[in-house]
C-alpha cells in the first residue's frame, strides 16, 4: 500500500474500499496525474470504457493534444450540465428532490453498491482544497483509473494537494465517481447524489456521470454552501474584480445574477464598433443607434470568475463584504470563441499553454493544438453551445490573490424589449440604485429573465432562487435567504445596484449597460452619491433612478436611465411591465412565507405585498446615502 495513505484520516467504509481495490495510484503532482490519463507517453487517444450489463460502453473519448487533454462525449446530453441532476441521500432538512421520493428505495443501498463496484476497480485519489489553498477544506476524489482525465479535471478545478506537503489528511468532502450506474440505474441520465453528515463533518458527493460540471464544478460549490450554512456565512454566486480607473483609482465590483445575468462579463472590456466607439443600444423601434465615445477604460483585475467565498474569517470590520475565489480554476465557456480574436486573453492561454489544459467539447487531433474556436458539432451539425476550457487562474492576468473589500453589489438581469404596445418587464434602467431591503428581494427571487443561453426549455421568466446559486444548494431555501440577509445587514457600507442587459425598453443593448455601468462606478469611488442626484423610480422594485449619468464628459441619455421617458413605452408600457414583475415577484415570495424566516425578512415581504415606496424598504433597511 502507498505509504502516502497513511496520512489520510478517512471513513472506515472508504478505507475498506482503497483497502481492497486491486491498485491505487496517489499522484503528487498534475503532470503525473495528467501522464495517468493516458497510462503512458506514446499513447495519443483513449477511449474511457465501462461494462454495462455485459456491453462496453463508451462514456467519453480523450486526445493527447500539444496543449492538454481534450475530452469529447458521444452523446450530446453529456456534453452540458443537466439542472435536474441533483438528489438528497440523506434524511437532513431540505427542499430539493430526495432520492427514496424519487427511485422508491433508499439510497443507503445504491452507495453499498457503489462502493461494492469501486471495490473491484484499479483508483486514482486526487487530494485537493474546496475553495482554494487559503480558506478550503481538505477533500478527496475518488474515482477509476481509467476516468483519470475526470481527476485531472477536478485537480485543475480545485487546489490540488500534494500529499507529501501535508502530515494529515481528513476530508470534509468525498467525491466518488461511478459512471457505469448511470446506465444500469438512471436511464443514461445525470445524477449527483449529495449525503450530509454534520456529526462527522463529512459530505459525500456521487458522481453517476463524467461531465465534470455537475459534480467538481458544481457539486463543490454545493459542498461549501453547505459548510456555509452550518457555520453561518455563505458561497455567492458571482464575479468580481478590482476596477483600476486611468487615473488609478480603484473600486472593487461583485457581480451577481442568475445564468446569463452578465457574471462573464463584468471581467471583458469594453466592446468597441470598428471605429472604436461603444454601441450603447439601438432602438428596434426606429432603428436609431446611440454610441458613446470613450478615450481610457478601466484596467479590470479579476477576482472571481463564479464562485465568491464570504467566510468570517476574512470579514474585516471595514463594514464592506469581503470574499475571496472558491476556486484554483475557472471553468470558461468559450463558446463566444468563433474565431481568432474574439477573446485574445482566453485564446493566448488555451493556445500558448505553459501547462497541459482541460478541453471539453473542442474538436481535436492527436498532437496538434486545441483550438478553442473548433467547437465540437452537435448531432444536429451545430456547434456544441458549451465548450469549456479549465483555465488556471494563476494564468490570468492581474488576477487578485487575497480577499477584496466589496464597494458595489450588481445584480444583472435580462430584459426583453418593451414597448407600450408589447409591454413586457424589461423596464430597467441602465443603472438603478436600490436599498440593501431591494437587493435582497431580487437575490430571493433571481430571474433567469429573456432569451437565457444556459438553459432550454421552461418559461421565459423563471426564478433561479436565493443568491441564483440555489440550483446548487441541498438545504432550504429560507435557511439561505436568511445568510443573505444577515449577510447584507452586516455589510452597511456595500452599496448596491441592479444592471440590465439585452435590452432597456426598445432599446437593444446587449451587455454595454454594464460596461458603461461598470466605468461610471469605478470613477465615481462607487455609488458614492447625494440623494439629490436620485429620484425613486416609478417601480418601487427598480429603486432610485440617476437623475443624470456622465462617462467620460459625455451624458447618457435619460431615456435609458427613465424608460418612461422612450415615446415607444411611455408610463403605460412602464406600469404593466411593473405589474408583470410584481406578479411574478409575488408568486416566488410565497416560498418564503415560512416561519423560520428571519423578522426582517418578512417586513421586507410585507412592504411588497403592500406596494411600499422605495422610501419604505429604506425604512427597514437605510440605504446609506445622505
Amino acid at each position: 500500500m502507498n505509504i502516502l495513505f497513511e496520512r489520510f484520516e478517512l471513513p472506515d467504509e472508504l478505507r475498506k474500499v482503497i483497502y481492497n481495490s486491486p491498485s491505487v495510484i496517489i499522484p503528487t503532482s498534475k503532470d503525473q496525474l495528467f501522464e495517468l490519463i493516458f497510462g503512458n507517453e506514446y499513447t495519443d487517444k483513449i477511449e474511457v470504457l465501462y461494462d454495462v450489463n455485459g456491453k462496453s460502453v463508451k462514456e467519453a473519448e480523450v486526445i493527447r493534444c500539444k496543449n492538454g487533454a481534450a475530452v469529447n462525449y458521444p452523446e450530446d446530453y453529456m456534453r452540458r450540465r443537466d439542472p435536474d441532476c441533483m438528489r438528497i441521500g440523506d434524511d437532513l432538512p431540505t427542499d430539493k428532490p430526495r432520492f427514496k421520493d424519487v427511485y422508491g428505495y433508499e439510497f443507503s443501498e445504491l452507495r453499498r453498491d457503489t462502493f461494492r463496484w469501486l471495490t473491484r476497480q484499479e483508483l486514482i485519489l486526487v487530494p485537493f482544497k474546496s475553495g482554494g489553498y487559503d480558506y478550503g477544506y481538505d477533500s478527496l476524489l475518488v474515482c477509476p483509473r481509467n476516468a483519470a482525465f475526470f481527476g485531472f479535471a477536478m485537480a485543475q478545478l480545485q487546489a490540488f494537494v500534494d500529499l507529501r506537503t501535508v502530515e494529515n489528511f481528513r476530508p470534509r468532502a468525498v467525491v466518488y465517481a461511478a459512471p457505469p450506474f448511470r446506465h444500469t440505474h438512471f436511464g443514461g441520465k445525470q445524477v449527483v447524489v449529495h449525503c450530509r453528515y454534520p456529526e462527522s463533518q463529512l459530505h459525500e458527493v456521487f458522481s453517476y456521470n463524467l461531465y465534470p460540471g455537475p459534480s467538481a464544478k458544481k457539486g463543490i460549490y454545493s459542498v461549501l454552501i453547505d459548510i456555509g450554512e452550518q457555520e453561518g456565512w455563505v458561497t455567492a454566486h458571482a464575479s468580481s474584480a478590482r476596477i483600476i480607473t486611468p487615473y488609478e483609482n480603484e473600486m472593487v465590483m461583485m457581480h451577481e445574477g442568475a445564468s446569463g445575468g452578465g457574471k462573464s462579463e463584468l471581467l471583458q472590456d469594453v466592446m468597441r464598433s470598428t471605429d472604436g466607439r461603444v454601441l450603447l443600444g439601438v432602438d428596434l423601434v426606429s432603428g436609431e443607434e446611440r454610441y458613446i465615445s470613450m478615450s481610457d477604460t478601466c484596467t479590470i483585475a479579476p477576482v472571481t470568475d463564479d464562485m465568491a467565498m464570504c467566510p468570517p474569517s476574512i470579514q474585516d470590520g471595514s463594514g464592506k463584504l469581503c470574499l475571496t475565489d472558491g476556486e484554483d480554476g475557472w471553468f470558461v465557456r468559450v463558446d463566444g470563441i468563433t474565431s481568432y480574436g474574439c477573446e485574445p486573453q482566453y485564446e493566448r492561454i488555451a493556445i500558448h499553454s505553459r501547462e497541459p489544459l482541460m478541453f471539453l467539447n473542442l474538436q481535436a487531433v492527436p498532437r496538434a493544438t486545441c483550438l478553442p474556436w473548433e467547437h465540437t458539432l452537435d448531432s444536429d451539425g451545430k456547434p456544441c453551445p458549451n465548450p469549456r476550457v479549465i483555465v488556471p487562474r494563476r494564468m490570468i492576468a492581474n488576477v487578485v490573490n487575497k480577499p477584496v473589500e466589496v464597494d458595489v453589489r450588481s445584480f444583472g438581469v435580462r430584459m426583453p424589449p418593451a414597448t407600450v404596445k408589447e409591454p413586457t418587464y424589461g423596464i430597467m434602467g441602465l443603472m438603478q440604485i436600490v436599498p440593501p431591503a431591494i437587493a435582497w428581494l431580487w437575490r430571493l427571487v433571481a430571474p433567469r429573465g429573456f432569451k437565457n443561453p444556459s438553459i432550454s426549455g421552461g418559461s421565459a421568466l423563471a426564478s433561479e432562487g436565493v443568491g441564483s446559486y440555489w440550483p446548487f444548494a441541498t438545504g432550504k431555501r429560507v435557511t439561505q435567504a436568511n445568510l443573505l440577509l444577515e449577510q447584507i445587514v452586516s455589510c452597511p457600507n456595500t452599496r448596491y445596484v441592479l444592471i440590465p442587459n439585452q435590452h432597456i425598453g426598445s432599446y437593444r443593448v446587449g451587455f454595454a449597460a454594464e460596461w458603461i455601468a461598470r466605468e461610471y462606478l469605478a470613477r465615481r469611488g462607487g455609488v458614492n452619491m447625494k440623494m439629490d442626484r436620485l429620484s425613486p423610480a416609478r417601480c418601487a422594485l427598480m429603486g432610485y433612478a440617476l437623475n443624470e449619468m456622465k462617462v467620460d464628459g459625455q451624458r447618457i441619455s435619460s431615456r435609458f436611465l427613465r424608460p418612461e421617458l422612450q415615446e415607444s413605452l411611455g408610463e403605460t408600457g412602464y406600469d404593466k411591465g411593473a405589474d408583470i414583475l410584481y406578479d411574478f415577484f409575488g408568486k416566488v415570495l410565497e416560498e418564503y412565507n415560512l416561519e423560520e424566516m428571519d423578522p426582517t425578512g418578512r417586513r421586507i415581504i410585507e412592504c411588497f405585498h403592500d406596494r411600499g415606496s422605495v422610501e419604505d424598504y429604506c425604512e427597514i433597511i437605510p440605504l446609506g446615502l445622505k
